[in-house]
């Protein structure tokens, strides 16, 4: 979606990932390439900028989500190989959002009935305002507690206090906090850990799928919004987070060198 007028464009940041080329396909079938102008892992947020004009488009008016009501139908527009889609959902809750993959975020939109081609989808109130960026397709979009097929969108609250420094830095400064590699879930209480990164460094520490986080720093944890602000209230990305986990019937203190994970991703050259 483009939010500048010089054509600054904003999308999910995990389809930035580790690309090797961009490229912006027009509603008039024009490719143009672009470049990378940020990625942010606090937000989930990406820019990416066409690197010749945008003709003709105009940068699209952001909203808040204060003012939205539980059940207020919404506009979500996608890409496809057809062009621009657009369908209809509702608005289900705005609450926070913690993610497997180390990520919170304090407010997130989750809408039903969901669609399809989520990633990079622009949601939109009643008046052709941007409200958020789809991220995710969801089966608990109205809570833990009921099962409900939808989408969870990034608001664009989250974007402006920071849109400034991504532009500058390419990245805010929230996103240099200590990353350890693991996916997690909650389960029973507990937070376990059900994937660990290859290129991590929780697998070079010892950790597993499987084991259950009791603690960090002696600091007991028993949700992801839990874990991940205790992990992020070291100053530094780097050092040593001690770890107490139950690894089967034994609970073993291990000790794991967090890294700044932005270190860790290959960019293409030039970007």
């Amino acid at each position: 979606m483009v939010i500048g007028p010089d054509g600054l464009i904003l999308t999910i940041g995990y389809l930035l990932l580790e690309a090797e080329t961009i490229e912006v396909i027009t509603q008039d079938d024009r490719v143009l390439p672009a470049r990378q102008v940020a990625y942010d892992l606090a937000t989930g947020f990406g820019l990416v900028r066409p690197l010749v004009p945008l003709r003709g488009i105009e940068p699209v008016p952001m909203a808040g989500i204060a003012s939205l009501k539980n059940g207020e139908p919404l506009l979500v527009a996608t890409g496809s190989s057809r062009g621009t889609e657009v369908g209809f959902t509702r608005l289900i809750s705005t609450r926070p959002f913690s993610g497997y993959w180390e990520y919170h975020i304090e407010s997130a939109i989750f809408t039903s009935p969901p669609v399809a081609n989520h990633s990079g989808a622009s949601l939109f109130n009643s008046r052709g305002e941007l409200l958020g960026i789809g991220s995710l397709f969801v089966l608990e979009a109205a809570g833990p507690e009921r099962t409900l097929p939808g989408n969870m969108f990034v608001p664009v609250d989250l974007l402006r206090p920071v849109l400034a420094e991504l532009q500058a830095n390419g990245r805010t400064r929230a996103s240099i906090r200590p990353w350890l590699g693991v996916s997690s879930s909650e389960r029973g209480g507990h937070v376990e850990i059900v994937r660990v990164d290859r290129a991590g460094p929780a697998l070079e520490a010892g950790l597993h799928p499987g084991d259950v986080v009791l603690e960090i720093d002696g600091i007991e944890v028993t949700t992801l919004e839990a874990f991940y602000k205790q992990l992020w209230k070291r100053p530094v990305a780097e050092g040593d987070v001690e770890l107490t986990v139950r690894q089967g019937s034994e609970v073993r203190k291990i000790k794991v060198h967090s890294i700044d994970r932005m270190q860790t991703l290959r960019k293409p050259e030039g970007i």
